[in-house]
């Protein structure tokens, strides 16, 4: 009895770990990416564990990937995360710029969900 009081008050602690970073799901046909925007932190964009340069390479494909950031005019003040998979290159990149628009939202809805709905990177 005495062992059974013991795991029981094991199990109802819990460990609060601070989530120090913003979360969201982008998704595009069958792409799904989950983004972190870390918020304290500034630095570079990181998709799968590389640059999102190396990942999507040329002009054309940085056009698309920095407009949700450059329409908030956020474009290098936060650390951005992101891990994709499922369908295509370009199924990832619009996954990749719903949850990207989607995290702006949490950082600041007043001022960036009108800008950001009206450029419709809020739709899926």
């Amino acid at each position: 009895m005495a062992e059974q009081k013991e795991t029981k008050e094991k199990k109802t602690k819990s460990v609060k770990v601070k989530k120090d970073y913003l979360y969201a799901v982008g998704r595009r046909k069958e792409a799904v990416a989950r983004v972190r925007l870390y918020p304290e932190e500034k630095g570079e964009i990181e998709v799968n564990g590389k640059r999102i340069e190396e990942y999507f390479p040329g002009e054309s494909n940085r056009s698309i990937y920095i407009e949700p950031l450059r329409t908030c005019n956020v474009i290098g003040k936060h650390k951005i995360t992101i891990k994709v998979d499922g369908s295509g290159k370009m199924g990832q990149l619009s996954a990749i710029i719903h949850g990207m628009s989607r995290c702006l939202v949490q950082l600041n809805e007043e001022r960036f969900r009108p800008i950001l709905k009206k450029r419709g990177f809020l739709m899926r």
